[in-house]
């Protein structure tokens, strides 16, 4: 039986378009080019607004329009009612041709589906774009960087890079630095010593690395610089390959303290006499604390001389063994819960008294 809903003028005429649009597109890119397909959906969602604006067009056209084109078109994906709106939303997201055509257009459609879904604000949403298109994120590493508020956190370290770095690479320093650094995927104990943290973090190498950004490359753990017949150890050592220097990262259970800034700084002093070479530039320290107070760092790095910034971190924290083992298991719960039941059809099978 054929749809009696009422079609608006200029309808067919749209539909007989976008039929041509989407056979060029085909034949152009066989719908396998990322850009051609972002950009015929681009197209489309800013018809359909378009007419939805002008022409005061009601939500059950989508539909009509929807089916109308999958007959058209039999076995081609992307033109369900759900993704028609999100065409639409696309192209109000991205009225701007020249950004369409510079960013969004070089990000697969996917990408885009997890940004209209979960990132409002349209500055915000930019950012992420260019942030996945510069570091070539998956579509699951975009829902991971948006979830755990990456921009949020990008360049909140308190450091001294503007006093001791040029102006341009202590911008990019302090840009990749985080506050706080996110190592949910690490579970330690609420009693856990550096060691510990600092083992889990190697044992998951990939996330930590995911987690520090673009640019890193793992060095080594506990790296050993002997000065004056001593010898002491880095608790992690990176190279960042953008800036072409070593970025020393120490880590320190509970709260900052001041004296942990000279000692980081000795290192870097360390670092910079054995390891660095003439084309590298000076070594940066991370200090990864659980705390910090402001007026404590920026106190303790006031008369430090090597670059140096301090960031706080958070990891998952299992209760201590002698809580764990007075709680209930799942199998308890569970146990609870169908005895529960059990209790509850019972009493729907009794009769009441009145009967």
């Amino acid at each position: 039986m054929k749809n009696s809903l009422q079609l608006p003028s200029g309808y067919h005429e749209l539909l007989q378009e976008l039929k041509t649009r989407i056979r060029g597109a085909q034949v152009r890119a066989a719908f396998a080019v990322t850009r051609e397909l972002v950009l015929l959906y681009w197209s489309i969602g800013r018809e359909i607004s378009q007419r939805f604006d002008r022409e005061d067009w009601g939500g059950k056209i989508v539909d009509r329009l929807s089916k109308d084109l999958q007959a058209e078109f039999p076995g081609v994906e992307g033109f369900s009612p759900r993704s028609l709106r999100y065409m639409r939303t696309f192209a109000e997201a991205w009225p701007d041709e020249p950004i369409l055509q510079q960013l969004a257009a070089k990000l697969p459609w996917g990408h885009h589906m997890v940004l209209l879904d979960r990132v409002k604000e349209g500055e915000t949403r930019e950012w992420y774009l260019r942030a996945a298109l510069e570091n070539g994120w998956s579509r699951n590493v975009l829902v991971h960087m948006i979830s755990g508020q990456l921009r949020e956190r990008e360049g909140k370290a308190l450091t001294n890079f503007q006093r001791e770095l040029p102006p341009r690479e202590s911008d990019l320093a302090e840009q990749i630095l985080k506050d706080p650094y996110n190592f949910d995927f690490l579970t330690v104990t609420t009693a856990a010593k550096e060691r510990e943290i600092e083992n889990g973090l190697l044992s998951h190498l990939r996330d930590l690395l995911l987690e520090l950004g673009r640019g890193f490359s793992f060095v080594g753990s506990q790296v050993p610089l002997t000065v004056d017949d001593r010898t002491f150890y880095i608790d992690l050592l990176f190279y960042h390959v953008r800036l072409h220097r070593y970025f020393v990262f120490e880590l320190k259970v509970g709260d900052f303290e001041p004296e942990y800034a000279g000692k980081l700084s000795f290192y870097l002093a360390a670092v910079n006499r054995t390891l660095r070479t003439p084309v590298e530039g000076p070594s940066i320290g991370v200090l990864l604390c659980e705390s910090r107070s402001g007026p404590m760092v920026e106190f303790a790095l006031e008369n430090i001389n090597q670059p140096i910034g301090v960031s706080t971190y958070r990891v998952t924290r299992e209760l201590p063994a002698p809580i764990q083992d007075e709680l209930p298991t799942v199998e308890d719960l569970q146990e609870v819960v169908n005895k529960l039941r059990t209790e509850i059809e019972t009493l729907r099978r009794e009769p009441s008294n009145g009967e």
